[in-house]
Parts: C-alpha cells; sequence; structure tokens
C-alpha cells in the first residue's frame, strides 16, 4: 500500500477495514494474554489473584508510556508523509528511538522506588505486598521492550501495516500459553518462580517481539543506511515528540490512575472485591477489543490527511469510525451482560468474588458505548496534532469527579461498591457527550480556517 497516496484518496470505509481489523485482532490477542496470565495466577491463589490486579495500574503506566510515545511518532510521521516530507518522517522515527531508550531507563528507575510506595496506598502489606513486588520488579526490567516495540509499530501504523504487529501479538499469546505455566511450576531446569514466572514470560516475549519488529523494520528499507550520529538527540524533535506523545501518554497514565483510585477505593472492601475488579476490568477490555484498531486507524488516517489538507475525509473518518464502532460494542455489551457471571467464572471459583465482578459488568455493560465516543473522538484530535485535550478530558474522568462522586455514592448513600461502578457511569457518559460535541466543533473550526486561507 503506498501510504502516500492510498490514504488521501482511496475511499475511507475500505481504509479504515485495512488498518483497523488487523489491529483489533491483534489487540484481541494481547488481551487474551493477559487474561491467560489472570487464568494462571488463579491456579496459584485467590492472593496472587488480587496482587496481579494490584500490580495493574502500575504496570499500565509502562503500557502508557509506550503506547503515547507510539500515538505521538505514528501521528507525527503520518503528517509528514501526508505532506510528502519523506526525509522527515524518517528522522523522527530515528528520533523516536533514542526518545523511548531514554524513557525506559528513567521509568525503570522511578517504578522500583514507587512501586511499594504505590502498594501500601492500595492497602498492601505483609505477603501480599511481596508478591505484587516481586510481579512489578521483573515487569519493570522489561519496559525498554515494551517502549521500543510500540515505536517500531509507529513505524509500520504510520505506512500502513497493521498486520506486523498483529503477528506478534498473536505468537506472544501462543507463547506466552506455553511460558507461564513452565515458569510458574518449573521444569526441564526451570526452577518454580510462582507470580514471578508469569512477569519472566511477558518480558522475554516482549524481547522476541522487539526483534522480529526491527527485522521487519529494517527489511522494509525504513532504518537502512542508518547513521548512528542521526541517534543522538534533537532538540526539535525531542521537544515534538514530547508536546505529541506526553499528553497521549499522559491520558494513558490518567486510565492507570483511574484505576488506581478505583482499586484504592475498592481496597475499601476487602482483597476480593479487588480481585472481582481486576477480573472484571479484563472482561471489559475485550469487550472493547474489536473497536481499538478503529482507533489506530482513525489516528493514521486523519494525521494523513490533515498534512494534505483534507478536512473533509478527516470529518468523514471520524464519523464511518464512530459508526461502525457503535454496531461493534452493542453487540459486546449484550454479550458481558447476559453471560457476566460465567464470565467471572471462568477465573474464579469464589462466590464473593463472582458476585461483586458480576455487579460491576452489569452497571458497566451500560457505559461501554461512552468509550466508542470518546476514544475515536480523542484519536481525531491527536490526528489533528491537538494532543492536549487528552489530557484535560483524562483528569476529569479520572481524578477530579471520581473521587468526591465515588465517596458520595459509596459512602455517605452508603451504596457500597454499587456506588462505584454508577459513578463510573455518570463519569463516562457526562465526558463521552462533552467530547463529541467538542471535536465536531474542532474539525468545524479548522475546515474554516483551512477555507478562509484559501
Amino acid at each position: 500500500m503506498n501510504s502516500q497516496s492510498n490514504f488521501t484518496t482511496a475511499p475511507l470505509p475500505g481504509l479504515i477495514k485495512k488498518l483497523a481489523v488487523p489491529a483489533s485482532v491483534g489487540f484481541i490477542f494481547n488481551t487474551l494474554f493477559n487474561v491467560a496470565d489472570t487464568w494462571y495466577g488463579g491456579l496459584l491463589s485467590t492472593k496472587v489473584l488480587a496482587a496481579l490486579s494490584l500490580s495493574f495500574p502500575v504496570f499500565f503506566i509502562i503500557l502508557a508510556l509506550g503506547t503515547g510515545l507510539g500515538t505521538g511518532t505514528t501521528a507525527l510521521i503520518s503528517h509528514a508523509l501526508g505532506a510528502g516530507k519523506l526525509k522527515e518522517a524518517r528522522l523522527y522515527g530515528i528520533q523516536a528511538i533514542s526518545f523511548a531508550v531514554a524513557n525506559s531507563i528513567l521509568l525503570t528507575i522511578i517504578g522500583f522506588f514507587i512501586a511499594p510506595v504505590l502498594f501500601r496506598i492500595m492497602g498492601a502489606e505483609g505477603e501480599y505486598l511481596d508478591t505484587a513486588l516481586v510481579y512489578m520488579r521483573l515487569i519493570l526490567l522489561g519496559t525498554v521492550f515494551f517502549l521500543m516495540n510500540n515505536i517500531f509499530n509507529a513505524f509500520l501504523t504510520s505506512r500502513g501495516d497493521t498486520r506486523t504487529y498483529r503477528n506478534f501479538l498473536i505468537a506472544g499469546f501462543f507463547l506466552n500459553l506455553g511460558f507461564d505455566p513452565w515458569f510458574m511450576f518449573g521444569g526441564l531446569g526451570m526452577p518454580a518462580l510462582g507470580i514471578g514466572g508469569i512477569a519472566l514470560s511477558t518480558v522475554m516475549i516482549q524481547a522476541i517481539g522487539m526483534f522480529y519488529l526491527l527485522y521487519v523494520v529494517r527489511r522494509r528499507g525504513i532504518l537502512l543506511h542508518l547513521n548512528y550520529r542521526e541517534l543522538f538527540p534533537r532538540k526539535s524533535f525531542f521537544a515534538n515528540l514530547f508536546k505529541q506523545g506526553f499528553p497521549a501518554s499522559l491520558n494513558m497514565m490518567m486510565i492507570a490512575l483511574g484505576i488506581f483510585i478505583i482499586t484504592a477505593f475498592a481496597g475499601r472492601f476487602g482483597a476480593k472485591t479487588v480481585a472481582a475488579f481486576g477480573i472484571a476490568i479484563r472482561i471489559e477490555q475485550m469487550a472493547l477489543l474489536p473497536t481499538i484498531g478503529l482507533n489506530i486507524a482513525t489516528l493514521t488516517l486523519t494525521g494523513q490527511n490533515m498534512g494534505a489538507f483534507l478536512l473533509h475525509r478527516v470529518n468523514q473518518t471520524w464519523k464511518l469510525s464512530q459508526t461502525y464502532g457503535i454496531a461493534i460494542i452493542l453487540v459486546g455489551s449484550a454479550l458481558v451482560y447476559f453471560f457476566a457471571a460465567q464470565l467471572i467464572g471462568f477465573f474464579t471459583d469464589d462466590t464473593e468474588v463472582i458476585r461483586t465482578g458480576v455487579e460491576y459488568l452489569h452497571v458497566g455493560a451500560f457505559y461501554f458505548l461512552s468509550y466508542i465516543l470518546l476514544n475515536i473522538s480523542v484519536s481525531t484530535l491527536q490526528g489533528m496534532k491537538k494532543p492536549m485535550y487528552a489530557i484535560w478530558i483524562g483528569l476529569y474522568r479520572r481524578l477530579i469527579v471520581p473521587l468526591p462522586l465515588f465517596y458520595f455514592l459509596a459512602v455517605t448513600l452508603n451504596w457500597g461498591t454499587k456506588g462505584i461502578w454508577w459513578s463510573l457511569f455518570i463519569v463516562n457518559w457526562s465526558a463521552a457527550i462533552y467530547t463529541f460535541f467538542y471535536t465536531r466543533k474542532k474539525i468545524r473550526k479548522v475546515a474554516q480556517s483551512y477555507t478562509s486561507k484559501a
């Protein structure tokens, strides 16, 4: 696919399908990867399940930084390609490598210091705390692999290739099915590592993926004839990568913050509530997975068409992606609602965990649709090189409103855990409705600006 021409001339429904379907399939297997970790963790104990749930917000910070850097790199490269600036697109990719390495070192060091503090805030102590730290410290050592994989994927996605990363995620899932029990329970010269085995499996697969993606990138000619002096940080490129990538990362980190806050609040009701929330979140992710590819397609197509000053195609991409996403998520929401007990029961036979998880999913199924309006719109704004909105709406959704609302519904009105779940319903729908109209306004404003200049 010649991304410079096809992305700005070919029919959008076909382009969205070509980009979104492979990406969605890949992320389905990525979530199945996490589901497998949760299932295997349940074979060890409920305490391990709780430790995995406890670790998720910190783990998500790593994923957030990687995703943000990848999103920012994709947007910048797509803009440059759409404008026909091939040399600039190449340099953004090379500088993104240096940027990712520097950030991974910093995040690993900081993570080792803050993880114990965060876990204690969420109520962990004694063996519970030690179990979570064993998992988290191994994951932190693999930070560079997570970040580099997102950068290499950005090289490919911005040029229309979402299949390569899909292939890695599918292969990673099947490798994890073998590595997890091997490393957890030992055998063939490997000692039994327990929850540490789950972490080691994840890091090893990310490392394998990094070398595979690098091989494909080189084979496509993207990094051929690399002058290693080009890796030396350049102020203007680092500034633009930070400007475009940091808001996207911070938006993702807001999700981690939100999960941290929910987990801390859920901890008031015991470790089983934390375990139930961790399982339910993974099921929620699975329901949303078929739509994730739409976010990637929206970002790439918006970036290239903005670079080519084709605002009518930006608007059409936004509308089409939302239409497809709504149709998909309505099916997913119905399945989650009606089969909630069976889905939670797949991971645990603890009746209290199942009851609380079902309680969450029966509320969550009614606001999954809000994620579509939010995520497609935020991807559109990022593709338009307007990433700061993601931060403000993230603060609203994850910090400003949830804290007082959780307390009011769960404690003051004595709704218990239901107060947490209904707070999420209120927060997500209010944010989605506002974001929809804000994005529509921005698209029209930019289109009017270009028209007046012409």
